[in-house]
């Protein structure tokens, strides 16, 4: 009989942290060259200029080895254990991955930002250092241990989508209709992982599993199809990008960059189908380890990145003094425009919020003075030293919908700034209020930070990254989302761009 291979414990566990600090700040190349052909062959102008930020910022993030995006994600983590090794550990397989988390999300030189929360039902207090990673383990043949990890945020992850067909429906069209309905929540440009059949589950874990692929869906438009599958795929990738949907939603040909497919046998009766999208910071990577070792990651070339300038000082864009902000200024925005902002900005996301309107229906003062202000839907990552704040990208405003008719009337507060759309209720308040709704793109949350001169905790600070912050900003690049009169570039920019 042969002799197991013996995986270290330190080098699985070094392995797995390593990995999940590299994602952190390195876009998979194939995703690097989908995004610079993308920008290469959009023809909107406004969504052009969202994918060069995003390149922009991808880079940026290579060079100062910094997170891609403030939702450094929930840790994923597929395990294909060969049947001929063997861990030396009595520790448990999730035990040895949460140990890889906490060193990766703690770690000094690049501490990333802890979104899980324990006891979600209820208290939803913050774990502090992203534990407990999501883990997956499949025992296969041979005598390694394969790893897939991946780092997923929120906004992709809520986007998720599973259905029971008939086994006469046809997937690509309930595929193309759903994504029609997500919005630009889920930071497009981005991959679609689709997983047909087995149960409920599995097809969940094959979507999820199947955003780890290498991108080649160039390749495949180049070659054409040869199976039925990559008609499939094929087929999706088209009609979903004529959807007119975009970068960021703001209305464009591209909104999808590839489409992954897995399949596995199902009951006669059933056709399950999950759909998983990935965002524009789509962060994986995938290492094998044999007993020699721990895992070595090869740092991308800066050649893998195209030469793009986004000169935020064009004819057409205007810069706006946020300490000076009056009526007649915000009337004077339109959809689709560019701004670049100074001066003063609150932060505040969904928890602020929250307690910020617990706090008004109480009938007490808030902590901050919103009138006549701009806030910002954030929450950074904690900063280095050299740095006044980390990587601070929007979150989707959509969640924090639910509060803005009493935040505007109770505040006098003028200007929100986040990404994707809003909803109905919450762009009729805007319109009554004549306040004002700005995107900033999500996916470049290090050039963001740029932006940032001086930043410090004004209130609630026990909400830790949720807290709300004082900015000092300069040439903080936005577009005007939704008008005071209740324009949305979300419904203009699709409209426009839409081909089918």
């Amino acid at each position: 009989m042969a002799l197991l291979t013996e995986i270290r414990e330190a080098d699985f566990i070094d392995s797995i942290a390593e990995a999940l600090q590299f994602i952190s700040c390195y876009h998979p190349p194939d995703f690097v060259r989908g995004l610079a052909a993308a920008y290469d062959r959009e023809e909107s102008a406004s969504a052009k200029q969202a994918i060069g930020q995003i390149l922009v910022n991808s880079r940026m993030c290579a060079l100062g080895r910094r997170p891609i995006c403030q939702d450094t994600g929930m840790a994923n983590v597929f395990v294909k254990f060969g049947m001929g090794a063997r861990m030396l550990s009595e520790r448990s397989l999730q035990d040895l991955v949460d140990d890889a988390v906490r060193r990766a999300w703690l770690a000094s030189d690049n501490p990333l930002r802890a979104s899980v929360v324990h006891d979600p039902l209820f208290g939803r207090v913050n774990s502090g250092d992203n534990t407990p990673a999501m883990v997956s383990v499949e025992l296969v043949a041979g005598s390694g241990v394969a790893v897939d990890v991946s780092a997923k945020g929120g906004g992709s992850e809520n986007k998720t989508k599973f259905a029971v067909l008939e086994p006469s429906e046809s997937v690509a069209d309930w595929v193309v209709r759903t994504v029609e309905t997500l919005g630009a929540g889920w930071c497009p440009p981005g991959v679609l992982g689709i997983g047909v059949g087995g149960s409920v589950d599995k097809a969940m874990a094959m979507a999820k599993e199947a955003l780890n692929e290498p991108l080649n869906m160039l390749e495949l438009k180049r070659r054409g199809p040869s199976s039925r599958a990559e008609e499939v795929r094929l087929e999706i990738f088209e009609r979903v990008n004529a959807l007119g949907i975009g970068a960021q939603g703001l209305g464009g040909v591209t909104t999808v960059l590839d489409v992954k497919l897995r399949s596995f046998p199902t009951h006669a009766a059933s056709l399950p189908v999950a759909l998983i999208p990935n965002c524009a910071a789509t962060r994986h990577i995938h290492f094998e380890l044999d007993g020699t070792g721990r895992a070595q990651f090869d740092v991308p070339s800066l050649s893998d990145w195209p030469d793009v300038v986004i000169e935020q000082s064009r004819i057409g864009t205007r810069r706006v003094d946020l300490d000076q902000l009056d009526d007649a200024e915000i009337r004077s925005w339109r959809p689709g425009e560019t701004l670049l902002l100074s001066g003063t900005l609150f932060t505040g996301r969904d928890a602020a919020h929250r307690r910020m309107v617990e706090t008004l229906r109480a009938g007490k003062s808030l902590p901050v003075d919103l009138k006549g202000r701009a806030i910002y839907y954030v929450g950074p990552v904690s900063p280095i030293k050299g740095e006044i704040i980390g990587p601070a990208g929007p979150t989707t405003a959509t969640r924090m919908d639910r509060f803005v008719e009493e935040v505007l009337s109770a505040t006098g507060l003028k200007v929100m700034i986040g990404k994707a759309e809003r909803g109905p209720a919450a762009i009729e308040s805007i319109a009554r209020h004549g306040a004002a709704y700005l995107i900033a793109v999500g996916g470049a949350a290090y050039l963001v930070s740029k932006a940032v001169r001086a930043a410090e905790v004004v209130a609630y600070a026990d909400l830790g990254m949720e807290a709300i912050y004082r900015l000092q900003v300069e040439d903080m690049p936005v577009m005007v989302a939704v008008d005071s009169k209740g324009a949305s570039v979300h419904d203009t920019g699709p409209a426009l761009w839409r081909r089918t």
